[in-house]
C-alpha cells in the first residue's frame, strides 16, 4: 500500500481482463423517452456504475494500484442540456449515495487517489462561446462528482491553437479565472502531442496557480527546449499536493511511422529515471489497462539498473 514515500502507479478508467465494467447511455435514445423513463434508466445505469466503482477501488487496493482515474461518463449525460438531472431525482438516489460513500471510504482507507480527465471536447481555450459554456457545465459536473468520491484532480489539455496560440493561451487563462472554487482547486493542465508543450503551458500554470500534469510521452512526440529532466523539475514545482504525471509507450516504437498511438504495455525504459525517489502519481496510459500497470510495477523492480534496490523500496507492491 502507498505510504507517501513511494511512486504510485495509476489505472485509467476501465479494465482489460477483470470483470468490472462501467455503463453509458446514448442521448439519441434517451431523448425519445418520457422524463420518468429517462430518470429510471439513468438511475439503473448509475447504480451499476457506483457498484462497479466500489469493485474497481477494491481491485486497486488488492493489487497494489495506488490511483484510479474515474471515467468521465460515470454519470451519463449529466451535462447534456436537455437531459441533465440532479442525483436526488433518481429513483435509486439513496442507494447510489451509499455506494459512493462506500467507495470514498474504501479509497481513503487504502490511500487510493481518485482523478478525472474530461474528454477532448472540454476546451477552455476555444474562441466559441457555446463551447466554453458547454465546457464549464462539464467541469461543474466533474467537480460535483469529485466532491462525492473524493477526487482531487481534473486534468485538461490546453486545447487548440485556433491559428493564434498566444490568443488561445490568453483565453485559457481568462476562462480558468472564471472557474468556481470547487473546479479550480482540482484543475490541472496537461501538455499534449500536437499543440501545447510543457514550455507553452508552464507560464499559464505559474500565472493561474493550476499545476501541470507532465505527460512524458507527449513531450517526446512534441519536444520543446526543455529536457525531460528540466520539464519534470518545472512541473513538480507547480504542485501544492502530490504531483500527477502520465506515462505511455508508442505502439509501433519510437522509430515507427507515428509515435503517438499508445502501446498495450509500457516499455520500462520509457520510465524516466529522474522520476524515482519522488512523491508522485504516475497514471499508466496503456491499452492493456490493469495488466499493464501490474507488469510495469514488476518490470521496474526487476529491471537491472543501479537503482534497482531503491526502486524496490519506492515502488508500490
Amino acid at each position: 500500500m502507498y505510504n507517501g514515500k513511494r511512486i504510485r502507479l495509476g489505472l485509467c478508467c476501465i479494465f482489460h481482463s477483470a470483470d468490472i465494467r462501467f455503463r453509458s447511455r446514448q442521448a439519441g435514445h434517451m431523448l425519445k423517452l418520457s422524463r420518468d423513463e429517462q430518470l429510471d434508466r439513468l438511475s439503473t445505469t448509475i447504480l451499476h456504475n457506483a457498484s462497479s466503482l466500489v469493485r474497481a477501488l477494491s481491485y486497486c487496493s488488492e493489487h497494489g494500484i495506488g490511483s484510479f482515474r474515474v471515467n468521465s461518463g460515470f454519470l451519463p449525460l449529466k451535462s447534456h442540456p436537455r437531459l441533465t438531472y440532479r442525483l436526488d431525482e433518481l429513483p435509486d438516489a439513496l442507494l447510489i449515495g451509499e455506494l459512493l460513500a462506500v467507495s470514498r471510504s474504501h479509497a481513503d482507507n487504502h490511500n487510493i487517489r481518485r482523478t478525472f480527465h474530461p474528454d477532448q471536447f472540454t476546451l477552455l481555450s476555444s474562441p466559441h462561446d457555446h463551447v466554453i459554456r458547454q465546457s464549464l457545465d462539464e467541469l461543474d459536473y466533474h467537480a460535483e462528482l469529485a466532491e462525492l468520491i473524493g477526487a482531487d484532480v481534473i486534468t485538461l489539455h490546453g486545447g487548440g491553437a485556433y491559428g493564434d496560440k498566444e490568443s488561445a493561451l490568453a483565453r485559457l487563462v481568462e476562462n480558468i479565472d472564471r472557474l468556481p472554487a470547487q473546479v479550480r482547486s482540482r484543475l490541472a493542465l496537461e501538455n499534449d502531442d500536437r499543440t501545447y508543450t510543457p514550455q507553452d503551458l508552464l507560464p499559464v500554470c505559474e500565472q493561474t496557480g493550476v499545476p501541470l500534469v507532465y505527460d512524458v510521452h507527449h513531450h517526446r512526440c512534441l519536444p520543446d527546449e526543455l529536457t525531460v529532466e528540466e520539464a519534470t523539475q518545472k512541473a513538480l514545482a507547480t504542485w501544492n499536493r502530490e504531483p500527477l504525471f502520465h506515462l505511455s509507450s508508442p505502439r509501433d516504437g519510437w522509430q515507427g511511422k507515428d509515435s503517438r498511438p499508445h502501446h498495450d504495455y509500457i516499455d520500462p525504459s520509457d520510465f524516466p529515471s529522474c522520476w524515482f525517489d519522488r512523491n508522485l502519481t504516475v497514471e499508466v496510459e496503456a491499452k492493456a489497462k490493469e495488466l499493464a500497470v501490474e507488469r510495469l510495477s514488476g518490470d521496474l523492480v526487476a529491471q537491472k539498473h543501479p537503482l534497482a534496490r531503491r526502486r524496490k523500496h519506492y515502488l508500490a507492491a
